[in-house]
């Protein structure tokens, strides 16, 4: 079966169609919550307890450091997460979960989960995660890591992971 290829304006068209359209479906269960998309992001990231740098935050979270600031203040005010002194690297401030915070993220991701698998998007756990799959190649593939780029195949110098 022969591939089709399609123009990376249509490709684009329809990844960010199905991201707005994604996101606005869990922006209104946040909504109740009064929780940002990003500071959902920042909470599940904080969610395995291992304390992580605002430069992992700001990653995570699709955000400028300044934005994040402001946003972790605002989590800092809300009791949702504290701050620490990594102590590997005094200079660095490492942020986690307090009980409150760890006990806001498991409300708000039980009810997302919910939503979403009321609406069954995907129509199932395996397209899910061939979807998952696909979506990690691309975005690998577009950093550099995979086949799309051709220095690569060619033995070209990259970026180092």
């Amino acid at each position: 079966m022969a591939r089709r290829t399609r123009r990376p304006q249509e490709l684009l068209h329809l990844l960010t169609r199905a991201e707005r359209l994604a996101v606005g479906r869990v922006r209104s269960v946040l909504d109740e919550f009064d929780c940002s998309i990003e500071a959902w992001r920042v909470l599940d990231l904080l969610s395995d307890g291992e304390g992580h740098s605002m430069t992992a935050l700001a990653d995570h979270a699709f955000l400028p450091a300044p934005t994040l600031t402001k946003l972790m203040d605002q989590l800092v005010d809300q009791n949702l997460v504290f701050r620490r002194i990594d102590p590997d690297d005094r200079r660095r401030v490492l942020a986690q979960l307090t009980p409150r915070g760890t006990q806001r993220r498991q409300q708000i991701s039980r009810a997302v989960r919910a939503d979403w698998d009321e609406a069954d998007p995907l129509g199932g756990e395996g397209e899910e995660e061939e979807l998952k799959i696909l979506l990690d190649q691309l975005a690998d593939a577009l950093e550099g890591r995979g086949p799309l780029t051709t220095a690569r195949a060619e033995g070209g110098v990259g970026r180092e992971r």
